[in-house]
């Protein structure tokens, strides 16, 4: 453990989370805002579906931490959707145990601390023809992947995030409200491209920015660590001053 400390976000999720920090990713896109703010923390597994997740709550997120996390972005679904394999192999998971798994998850995470807040992240849309040409099509079994199986899961998550007054964002929707989604938004069909992590990261803001919860935690809400003006700092202009740069924002019309 290292200080100051800070407020804790936790990405908890499959391929979706574990691949956010590379290419542009949602999750790096986040970790660049929250400098000096928030530690973003990956708990991301490629592969995982709701079922493993709810096997290892415990060990991702002890209730007995003397540390709690002050938010939780929550993304399960993309697997479960997957249709049935004739062996039972593979990731499906039938939707009433999906529904089921993912209110497991909410009620540990709500379980952690008064101070926990969580997002849950809905299944996406997917493009079946840029799985087909990628190299997901000959290293995964990805044949079972629709899209309709996709918005069904979505669907559901959202349902079960309205009854438990959890905090949710629709990606199903988000993704198609552009135009060229289909040939923008991914690498590979599945996982997010620059274009689409922005999409997500736009969603998480807005939910982060309209939330009531004291204290916000949208990033400029956040005290910015060891923000007191310093002789060190760049000078200014005037030569008998320097420039505060511990809150300068580069990374673009984040809001």
């Amino acid at each position: 453990m290292v200080g100051p400390e800070r407020p804790q976000f936790v990405l908890f999720g499959s391929s979706i989370v574990q691949y956010s920090f590379g290419n542009e990713g949602w999750g790096a896109i986040l970790a660049d805002l929250y400098a000096r703010k928030a530690d973003i923390l990956l708990r991301g597994y490629a592969g995982w579906n709701s079922r493993r997740a709810v096997q290892v709550l415990d060990r991702v997120f002890p209730k007995d931490s003397a540390v709690q996390p002050s938010l939780v972005i929550v993304y399960f679904g993309g697997n479960d959707s997957m249709l049935p394999h004739s062996t039972g192999l593979g990731p499906h998971v039938p939707l009433p145990e999906y529904i089921e798994n993912m209110r497991k998850i909410a009620l540990h995470l709500k379980s952690l601390s008064a101070k926990t807040r969580i997002i849950f992240l809905s299944a996406p849309p997917i493009n079946k023809q840029q799985i087909c040409e990628s190299h997901l099509s000959t290293d995964f079994a990805v044949w079972g992947r629709t899209n309709e199986s996709c918005r069904i899961y979505s669907e559901a998550c959202l349902k079960l995030c309205q009854e438990m007054d959890v905090k949710a964002i629709d990606l199903w929707t988000a993704m198609q409200l552009r135009d060229d989604w289909l040939t923008t938004c991914f690498m590979d069909g599945i996982h997010f491209s620059s274009e689409g992590s922005n999409i997500v990261v736009k969603e998480i803001l807005k939910v982060l920015r309209e939330a009531d919860w004291e204290p916000s935690l949208h990033w400029r809400s956040l005290p910015t660590e060891f923000d007191e003006d310093s002789s060190y700092y760049p000078v200014a202009p005037d030569g008998q001053s320097t420039v505060n740069v511990s809150d300068t924002n580069i990374y673009g019309p984040w809001e």
